[in-house]
């Protein structure tokens, strides 16, 4: 079973997780490259597409792509790699370290909108999709405070408990099929 993680990441948290995961379940791995990388054209809904990637997709059983929900938004260039290889794909796994906790992950800015919108774009290829809340990272007193969860980032120190426990799940998961 070949498998690659595809990811797209501005701030480094789902960078962080796709290497985690390239690395436990020993797949290739690919970054996404918009032809411009600048965020303003992605808050003001302006697709100038991606770069081609250089992995042949159709070589590949699973995809994992990884990349984050901003405010309950499928964005750019997540949605430029489905549109532009949707067809070269067999199965998807959509992952995302993003900032709606699970609790209101079906709220107007929450991860759950976004996965009914990938599972409408791919159909029955779209397998699982999975969620890391930063907010499995924050201290407890700043679960709440929005500055703390834009600020903080996955890493080796804080990457333990809940948020560990998700992924070794997950990693058991994709390594059973």
């Amino acid at each position: 079973m070949k498998t690659i993680v595809v990811y797209y990441s501005r701030k480094g948290s789902n960078k962080y997780l796709a290497e985690k995961i390239t690395t436990s379940l020993s797949c290739d791995i690919e970054k996404i490259r918009p032809h411009l990388n600048v965020f303003l054209f992605f808050l003001m809904n302006i697709n100038l597409g991606i770069r081609p990637v250089k992995h042949k997709l159709t070589d590949y059983n699973k995809v994992i792509l990884y990349g984050p929900v901003w405010m309950g938004k499928f964005i750019l260039p997540l949605r430029s790699f489905l549109d532009k290889y949707k067809d070269n794909i067999h199965e998807l796994i959509f992952v995302t370290c993003c900032g709606s906790p699970d609790a209101k992950k079906d709220e107007k800015f929450g991860h759950g909108i976004v996965f009914r919108e990938i599972e409408t774009i791919m159909g029955n290829k779209c397998t699982m999709c999975r969620a890391f809340p930063i907010d499995l990272v924050v201290p407890d007193d700043k679960k709440e405070n929005p500055e703390a969860i834009m600020k903080t980032r996955l890493s080796d120190t804080n990457f333990n408990g809940v948020i560990k426990e998700r992924f070794d799940q997950m990693i058991a998961t994709l390594s059973e099929n």
